[in-house]
């Protein structure tokens, strides 16, 4: 990283970023060019190990991607405010950013309930009582992550 004293360091301060941001942006192998989808999305932390879930339509381009090349790039961010300097007339953005990259897995039919119960609690609603027939009608992965990074500019 070329500015390390923006680098988060703390996995727990990385993941702390990751709860407060509201999209994922994947970038999946389009045939050597980048395929950039923003989505909602749910987050297990486990012992300095992440996953995040994502759902969608049962077919796509997205899954034609993931067949065949399952390895992925994700990206979020958060905390945005513009910082003007009046004297010096110059201006910058305040953010909270993280990129890693890992690998995905479509998740079977038994796994699907738990994984949406993620998504619906990261964006606070972890009660809410979600159609369960729409399950069969939806594609639910998860990436797991193999390497992550955060940065702050204050």
């Amino acid at each position: 990283m070329r500015r390390s004293d923006r680098e988060v360091k703390e996995f727990r301060d990385i993941a702390a970023i990751m709860e407060k941001c509201d999209v994922c942006r994947v970038a999946l192998n389009n045939n050597g060019y980048p395929y950039i989808i923003p989505l909602n999305f749910g987050m297990s932390v486990k012992e300095d190990k992440i996953e995040l879930y994502f759902h969608g339509a049962l077919e796509g381009t997205k899954y034609d991607l993931i067949k065949k090349d399952n390895r992925a790039s994700f990206e979020m961010d958060c905390g945005h405010k513009l910082v003007t300097e009046m004297e010096s007339g110059n201006c910058t953005m305040a953010y909270k950013s993280v990129i890693g990259q890992g690998y995905i897995e479509i998740l079977s039919d038994d796994e699907k309930y738990n994984a949406l119960c993620i998504l619906m609690k990261h964006y606070h609603q972890e009660n809410f009582p979600f159609n369960k027939s729409v399950m069969p009608h939806t594609t639910v992965f998860k990436l797991v992550v193999e390497k992550v990074t955060g940065k702050v500019r204050k």
